[in-house]
């Protein structure tokens, strides 16, 4: 058998994580004939398959491609700590920090106040991922996640504190009086998002109060606040996006409050967060962070 490439490890390894080889190009950041390319070189090389194309477009990983995936993981592991370890935990403020959180999130809060981190640090690089999905920080996806409730999984490798309140009130289009604005339907999420707490206070209003929801739905909180900018009825938003946006007015509490409010926990991996970037990162989050 000729030496295995141990870059092709990875291919391995994002199929199993992927199960298509779009997802794993995806998730290599390549295109899909480089990952079924390099995967084809490998067995070649080995002399044994590690996968199985099914009719549905899916790759099931061989007995083979699992142990492959495997030791491919623990090298992930290995190289990260290695990277750590010899990085230190330094007081440069330095290199790439990637962050993830939901797109409102990202888009509001995030990319607005990035020009005060990159002057205060300026060999500093953020990568924003906005993106709905919890992406991991034990498989170093991301650096730091921002996410809109206290973590169940993780273990012992991430920590988990809270930086900070989202509150919520009713919004309707600017160009609605607050007469008309108060008879809109209610513009919601679909049912794959019905579990998230706006979307149950809204159900909840409209049964309680005999109000209609309207015939749009949607499963992104930037969605929602574009159609009711569009007056496509009144929605829950968050007031630190929709009190500074002048196409909004706020129909909900009479006085300045909220009705629904979510916390916001920053995750970071336990092995990263003593690093001059990650701690510079995150105490500008906790310092931006809506309270």
């Amino acid at each position: 058998m000729q030496m295995l490439n141990w870059n092709d490890l990875r291919y391995v390894l994002a199929v199993s994580r992927g199960g298509t080889l779009r997802a794993a190009a995806r998730l290599l950041g390549v295109d899909d004939t480089t990952v079924a390319r390099r995967l084809v070189a490998m067995q070649e090389t080995i002399g044994t398959r590690l996968y199985q194309r099914l009719v549905d477009g899916t790759l099931r990983l061989t007995t083979s491609g699992e142990r492959a995936a495997l030791h491919a993981e623990r090298i992930e592991r290995e190289v990260g700590a290695l990277a750590i370890e010899l990085a230190g935990a330094d007081d440069v403020v330095s290199g790439t920090v990637r962050i993830t959180s939901v797109p409102i999130v990202v888009n509001h809060i995030l990319v607005p106040a990035a020009p005060i981190l990159l002057k205060r640090h300026p060999k500093l690089e953020l990568e924003l991922v906005a993106d709905a999905r919890d992406l991991s920080l034990t498989r170093r996806e991301t650096d730091l996640a921002l996410r809109l409730a206290r973590p169940k999984t993780g273990g012992t490798k991430v920590v988990a504190r809270r930086v900070g309140i989202v509150r919520y009130d009713v919004y309707a289009s600017a160009s609605c009086s607050v007469r008309d604005a108060k008879m809109l339907p209610w513009v919601t999420y679909d049912e794959a998002m019905a579990h998230l707490p706006q979307a149950r206070w809204i159900a909840a209003t409209a049964v309680r109060d005999h109000q209609r929801i309207a015939a749009v739905r949607l499963n992104d909180a930037e969605a929602l606040l574009e159609a009711v900018i569009a007056g496509l009825g009144r929605s829950l938003l968050p007031c630190v996006v929709a009190d500074g946006d002048a196409r909004l007015r706020r129909i909900g509490a009479k006085r300045r409050g909220s009705v629904l409010s979510r916390e916001l926990w920053l995750l970071t991996h336990s092995e990263l967060r003593r690093l001059g970037r990650i701690e510079a990162a995150a105490k500008w989050i906790e310092q931006i962070a809506p309270h």
